[in-house]
């Protein structure tokens, strides 16, 4: 036997003494699951969105002038429902991709079906939501300056929800428009602040007090325009009414009462008051009120746009000095200026403030990050 066929018998007979070669596994790199991961973490879906927002807002806008096909505003408004819905169930802590999608298919079935019903229904729900959102994207903030910039992002997402409530095209009567978006803003504001201020018995006294005279406040806000609308006298009434033709033929527009004397307020002192107690939700949650107002303040065909742009302006300017006013004496009444740091010297007044403010570091997530 030649040596080849030795060779080719050994180790078809398995030659003990002949190691088999091992196999080499091919790498199948990146699972799925880490890859998804890695893109949620990154800024591609925050970057997706604010483009999604902003062609919405661009087709709702052409729909206004008009340009363009009819369907624009129909588009727009279903794109910016669906990303509200998306960024408001991230920021929550929920399910923005099921979320998304679910009012994404909603609106396109409302607006291919074309019933009032339904357009209604939508647009009472987008209202609603661009309200929450509102109050749900600000960040503490340490200085009123800081809590003013936070009442301007939330009344701007409210707007951009504004266009596209007014986008579904739906059949109100005006009054129950306003009190079923603001019910349901207010509602859901409530619902979420529940769980960011660790339920109810995370109030504290301070924090009871507020939430009480912050609902006495709504209540009286409420109950007085809808008494004074049905029972007021006509002296009274007139007066009124006087004061409000003077302001919209002299400077264009009336203030809306909620959102100059409950809303903004309660959301610039709940910023400044969340960098440094997580109480400080539980007063951001009355900032709903200013958030619907200018989320349904399109909604009434009597009162041009133009009216509706310097009603809300006129209103936010008012409440920011309300506001300022309340963080002043918070300050005033509590460890920002208690009576060992203050001095009559106002450069003492300004080192105590700085002092105050370096103090104020209560951790939150980021504009962009889920709360829960």
């Amino acid at each position: 036997m030649s040596r080849a066929s030795r060779r080719r018998a050994s180790t078809e007979d398995g030659d003990p003494g002949r190691r088999p070669r091992a196999k080499v596994q091919k790498s199948s790199g990146p699972r799925w699951d880490d890859r998804i991961a890695a893109l949620g973490a990154s800024r591609v879906p925050v970057v997706a969105w604010f483009v999604l927002v902003a062609a919405g807002l661009a087709a709702l806008v052409c729909a206004m002038v008009p340009v363009g096909p009819d369907r624009l505003g129909d588009a727009g408004a279903v794109v910016v429902a669906s990303a509200y819905s998306w960024a408001l169930a991230a920021r929550t802590g929920g399910r923005p991709v099921v979320f998304g999608t679910l009012a994404a298919v909603l609106g396109v079935v409302v607006v291919v079906t074309d019933q009032d019903a339904l357009r209604t229904g939508a647009a009472v729900m987008t209202c609603a939501v661009a309200a929450v959102l509102g109050v749900m994207t600000t960040v503490p903030a340490v200085t009123f300056l800081r809590a003013a910039r936070e009442c301007v992002i939330a009344v701007l997402v409210a707007a951009v929800g504004a266009l596209a409530t007014i986008g579904f095209e739906p059949t109100i009567t005006v009054t129950r428009f306003e009190y079923a978006t603001f019910g349901l803003a207010l509602v859901g504001a409530f619902a979420v602040v529940h769980r960011l201020g660790a339920g109810l018995h995370g109030l504290g006294r301070r924090g009871l007090l507020i939430v009480v005279v912050g609902g006495v406040l709504l209540a009286v806000t409420l109950l007085y325009a809808e008494l004074l609308r049905r029972y007021g006298t006509t002296e009274l009434v007139t007066s009124l009414l006087d004061a409000v033709r003077w302001s919209r033929d002299n400077l264009g527009a009336f203030p809306r009462p909620i959102e100059s004397v409950l809303g903004i307020p309660a959301l610039a002192y709940g910023c400044h008051m969340r960098a440094r107690r997580r109480q400080g939700w539980w007063v951001c949650a009355f900032g709903a009120a200013a958030t619907s107002a200018v989320a349904n303040s399109l909604a009434n065909p009597a009162i041009t746009r133009t009216e509706s742009v310097l009603s809300v302006c006129y209103g936010l300017v008012v409440g920011l000095l309300i506001g300022f006013v309340l963080i002043r004496l918070d300050l005033f009444l509590t460890g920002g200026s208690s009576r060992r740091s203050r001095t009559t010297t106002p450069a003492g007044g300004r080192r105590s403030r700085v002092a105050e403010e370096a103090s104020a570091l209560r951790p939150e997530p980021a504009r962009g990050k889920p709360l829960l």
